[in-house]
């Protein structure tokens, strides 16, 4: 089964797109939510993580207090280097286990991540869908979702791959910065487009 890889920057609408190609059968995974899910209460890479940063990183009820970590490990490269040696092989061997359901009918599966492209993770794709919108569209739409205020989302969008170099790579493109019906429409072409190519 073929795995096509969706990406784009923070505030893209990543997850938009994953959903219409949800409510046209596909199975996705999102690495986020996998990336969440390694981390829970009670799992080794919490225990590391605690280990290392302390318990100032660990919320009352024991849950990882992301908003933390985040404010470290921005402020630190060795530390991010650490916390990324640490959790992208965990990541990545849950993601294959997920990636691969019993009795699924379709060609291809989606892997939905924000961080396809920087990590190992572009290995196990064959396609790649870069969800594209301009840079401020990136910054009102998460400032709008997120607490965090104008500083801090530019310092993620630093932190993650140029949009022009995204886009390079890209074996295809998603305008998200259209009415919601045109995307449904790029998403619907994209759909038999990948039919078509991994053979139904």
């Amino acid at each position: 089964m073929a795995v096509v890889g969706l990406t784009g920057g923070i505030g893209s609408g990543k997850s938009t797109v994953a959903r219409l190609f949800g409510a046209l059968g596909v199975h996705w995974v999102d690495a986020d939510d996998v990336a969440r899910e390694v981390v829970e209460p009670g799992t080794p890479a919490l225990e590391r993580i605690a280990e290392h940063f302390g318990q100032e990183i660990l919320l009352p009820d024991g849950g990882l207090d992301r908003a933390a970590l985040r404010r470290i490990v921005f402020d630190a490269p060795k530390e991010r280097t650490w916390l990324e040696s640490l959790l992208h092989p965990v990541i990545r061997e849950e993601l294959m286990r997920q990636l691969h359901p019993d009795n699924y009918a379709l060609p291809y599966v989606l892997l939905v991540s924000p961080l396809l492209l920087e990590t190992d993770q572009h290995e196990l794709v064959e396609k790649i869908v870069v969800v594209d919108v301009p840079v401020e569209v990136q910054i009102e739409r998460t400032m709008a979702r997120d607490t965090n205020d104008r500083e801090q989302v530019e310092r993620i969008i630093a932190a993650q791959m140029p949009r022009e170099q995204r886009l390079q790579k890209a074996d295809h493109v998603v305008d998200n910065n259209q009415a919601m019906i045109d995307v449904e429409r790029q998403v619907e072409q994209l759909h038999q487009t990948f039919l078509a190519a991994f053979g139904r």
